[in-house]
């Protein structure tokens, strides 16, 4: 069987091709530039080329697309957007037309504007399912998976009244309540909550793209699952692992196997030093969510506040290298011999429980019992 896993994240895209035929360390991968980062050098191009801006497509992953876009309005440029893909900049349409200046368009009209090379047009979506083709492609490989698991970050459609951060963190807080595995974050396609819209859109253009078989999950806790492949993390008691994203950082809190607590925080505002304060107020039972969102970060939750020793933090994620002058006992995960695909890995985890028919090669594979690639 297999399966092209997608990380998606602000910087990279972490892609694995699963093979049930080929040991982890054999399957092939490409860490390539995020959907996000590619979309915004192609805009700063309209920018430079003093041409207004056409948007179509679906919410997706911000950041850099959206910062581009800002700064093609503030250089006097219009901008238009279909409905869909403006809610990348914010669920709410009017303060996306005051504020940023932004002219939202029905799609009959984008459609009739594509075309018209007086526009620089670009689509925003988080999965390009030809380019990865033609980039594996470009090395001899016709993709052809069976599946497809696929991972982005989604604060959910928060009403105009409520903070999206408190809205992520009601729904972290609601999954993990109804069950406390982390692939209580992953979803067949067609199964996606109706409020995570970043994940629905994910899931629609990827079936429509490719008509597979789909498993989608938040890539955060994707990548803590993901941690947990490694040995070193497997055998602790009390593992702590951090996920330390480009924009956001998550820990999870493991005692016996167990999640018992989280917290989430905005990696732009976290030095080495307050985040190893936040880890050992993880540890000790003694965080709260209303210390973690007075300082601007998501949150937190706490199961259950029994202390757990401070002994072992399991790092993963692009910005890990903020734990390494903390002082912390701190064990940079290495799942499968590749920190860089964490997330990759996770959501293969994940797929053994939302698709247990998957999960006989995929649990064999990872365990390393055949490897026929090389016979």
């Amino acid at each position: 069987m297999q399966i092209l896993t997608v990380d998606i994240g602000t910087g990279t895209q972490d892609i694995l091709l699963f093979d049930s035929e080929r040991a982890p360390e054999n399957c092939l991968k490409l860490v390539m530039p995020s959907p996000t980062l590619l979309i915004g050098e192609r805009i700063k191009a309209a920018t430079a080329a003093r041409l207004p801006l056409l948007i179509t497509g679906v919410i997706m992953g911000g950041g850099p697309c959206s910062w581009a876009a800002e700064a093609h309005r503030r250089a006097g440029l219009r901008v238009l957007a279909t409905a869909d893909a403006a809610r990348t900049f914010n669920d709410d349409l009017a303060q996306v037309e005051r504020e940023l200046g932004v002219e939202i368009i029905p799609d009959a009209a984008a459609r009739k504007l594509v075309t018209c090379r007086d526009y620089a047009h670009v689509e925003y979506r988080d999965f390009d399912y030809a380019a990865i083709r033609g980039a594996f492609a470009a090395f001899g490989v016709d993709l052809r998976p069976d599946a497809l698991a696929l991972a982005v970050f989604d604060h959910g459609a928060a009403p105009p009244e409520v903070s999206d951060r408190q809205f992520r963190m009601d729904y972290l807080v609601a999954r993990l309540r109804l069950d406390r595995r982390l692939s209580t974050f992953a979803f067949r396609g067609d199964q996606t909550p109706e409020i995570m819209t970043r994940l629905r859109a994910l899931a629609e253009t990827a079936t429509a793209q490719s008509g597979l078989p789909l498993v989608v999950m938040d890539t955060a806790p994707a990548a803590v699952l993901g941690a947990l492949d490694d040995p070193i993390v497997t055998a602790q008691r009390n593992a702590l692992v951090v996920n330390a994203g480009n924009f956001h950082t998550l820990a999870f809190q493991f005692r016996d196997g167990q999640f018992v607590r989280l917290f989430e925080h905005h990696t732009g505002l976290l030095t080495s030093d307050s985040l190893a304060n936040w880890l050992a107020r993880l540890a000790d039972g003694t965080i709260t969510h209303s210390a973690v969102f007075g300082d601007h970060g998501h949150g937190a939750l706490a199961l259950d506040d029994t202390p757990a020793p401070l002994e072992f933090v399991a790092a993963v994620g692009p910005r890990q290298a903020l734990l390494k002058d903390t002082g912390l006992p701190v064990h940079f995960a290495v799942p499968h011999g590749d920190q860089m695909l964490a997330g990759c890995f996770g959501l293969l985890r994940a797929c053994t429980d939302v698709a247990p028919e998957w999960r006989e090669p995929i649990t064999e594979a990872l365990a390393g019992k055949v490897d026929r690639s090389l016979w």
